[in-house]
């Protein structure tokens, strides 16, 4: 998701092996956030080449947010007092 968030959409293969997993893992991954309405997965061709670029959707940006936020209040020591465990 932090590698998705900081562009607008991201090649497949650049994700993979910046977070260093097999395309199989990655695939699951990116199902299941597509599946929750987070990520959207595009195909197209570079040439005759098949390739798959990735993005956030609007929700996943927004979920990511919060999360990173929640994330800041807990290493803060502002976890427990603003209700994020």
């Amino acid at each position: 998701m932090a590698l998705l968030a900081a562009a607008e959409k991201v090649e497949f293969g650049f994700v993979r092996d910046h977070v260093e997993v097999t395309d199989s893992i990655l695939s699951k991954q990116m199902s299941a956030l597509e599946q929750a309405g987070y990520v959207k997965v595009d195909k197209g061709f570079v040439g005759k080449r098949p390739r798959t670029w990735l993005s956030l959707t609007k929700e996943g940006r927004r979920v990511f947010a919060r999360h990173i936020a929640a994330l800041g209040e807990i290493a803060q020591g502002n976890g427990a007092a603003s209700g994020h465990a």
